[in-house]
């Protein structure tokens, strides 16, 4: 396992509070990667530094410890231009380490390299290689040259013209190959879901690590891939099931996050038109997390960006079995969570705690809400 440290900047409009808690968060993603967090650094600064995002004096604070304890990776909390990404590496790779490098990373590309971990089916892996490779063209710096291999032989190379600029031609090759296998890819999910309007459509949706997975195996008995992980599923899940003579479609996506980078927002839109077509979405939120109300307000923004932001959502706060005694259901629902203008319930979808409940509130949607006579058999 890769040893990482972690990097944080505490802006004007932040606390440290906040910085330590995303922190925590970056720690989760570190170790999904397979990396182990061994110090973090945190400044407070009216702007990021151009050349090295955090200032000369803190910069040298890390190389010192990088070089002193052989660290192999250097994570930050925040988006780095590719500029102060080299002048990073350089900084912290002064020493002659022939065989131990330093890394430097930041948030969108760990979650980058977490996702083409996680992607399974044919358009995940396609749809993460196009994010990566968005990317990693404006980072380039010659690491790409093995790219060379796929495309070689007369005519490749022009007079004069230097290795890394063949290596980003390449790589816009690929680019626009890999937009052109999406576009068929979606052709062919836009046929199939055209062969489930008579149904009554109900996505999940939610925080990574939320439970969404876990709820879906709940309501239909599926058998979805869950773990105690963030972006534990990548690709969408759709199961039928029959309640009451109503026969749903109920779909498992991908999770969000905050910082979720651009790239993958938008390489990943096909795969959330299960969310822009439903009928229903199906908040997943989990109430133990102290960071809940933030998590609530991401997906939202999400929700918008992707086009699904009028949707009728019923809240689902997940994992009540892990808060604390004095927390009990009726508490939590007298609060002002359940006054909400969102309509909102209270579950343990591992413990199946009012599972019957959140049915009956799926199908009271469907009797009260949809017109289509073909969604009842």
């Amino acid at each position: 396992m890769e040893r990482a440290v972690l990097v944080g900047v505490v802006l004007p409009n932040q606390t440290k509070e906040q910085i330590q808690e995303y922190l925590d968060e970056l720690a989760f993603l570190a170790d999904t990667a397979g990396a182990k967090e061994q110090i973090r650094f945190i400044q407070s600064l009216q702007h990021p530094d151009v050349r090295t995002f955090v200032n000369k004096g803190k910069a040298e604070e890390i190389k010192n410890y990088v070089q002193e304890h052989q660290i192999d990776l250097v994570i930050f909390d925040d988006a780095l231009f590719p500029s102060q990404t080299r002048n990073l590496e350089e900084l912290f790779n002064t020493k002659e380490l022939d065989d131990h490098k330093c890394k430097v990373l930041d948030r969108s590309g760990l979650i980058l390299d977490i996702f083409a971990k996680r992607a399974k089916t044919a358009q995940a892996k396609t749809q993460v290689e196009l994010a990566q490779l968005q990317y990693l063209l404006p980072r380039l710096t010659g690491m790409w040259t093995h790219l060379q291999k796929q495309k070689g032989g007369i005519g490749m190379k022009g007079p004069g013209e230097k290795e890394i600029e063949t290596d980003r031609r390449l790589i816009r090759m690929r680019i626009a190959k890999l937009k052109e296998e999406l576009k068929q890819i979606d052709k062919q999910n836009t046929t199939r879901r055209k062969h489930r309007d008579g149904l009554m459509r109900v996505a999940l949706v939610g925080y990574t690590n939320a439970g969404k997975s876990t709820l879906m195996n709940t309501l239909t008995k599926a058998d979805v891939f869950a773990e105690n992980k963030l972006f534990a599923t990548l690709d969408t899940t759709v199961r039928k099931v029959v309640w009451e003579q109503i026969p749903f479609l109920i779909s498992d996506t991908v999770g969000f996050i905050r910082k979720l980078p651009h790239q993958l927002v938008e390489c990943f839109k096909s795969t959330l038109d299960e969310v822009r077509e439903a009928d229903m979405l199906l908040h997943v939120i989990d109430i133990s997390h102290p960071q809940y109300q933030d998590h609530i307000h991401v997906v939202r923004q999400t929700l918008v960006e992707i086009g699904a932001g009028d949707k009728y959502i019923l809240q689902v706060f997940n994992k009540i079995d892990t808060v604390q005694d004095e927390m009990s259901l009726s508490h939590l629902q007298e609060s002002y969570i359940g006054k909400e203008n969102a309509p909102s319930i209270f579950i343990s979808a591992h413990h199946k705690i009012n599972i019957e409940e959140l049915r009956k509130s799926i199908i009271e949607f469907a009797r009260n809400n949809v017109k289509n006579s073909n969604y009842f058999i």
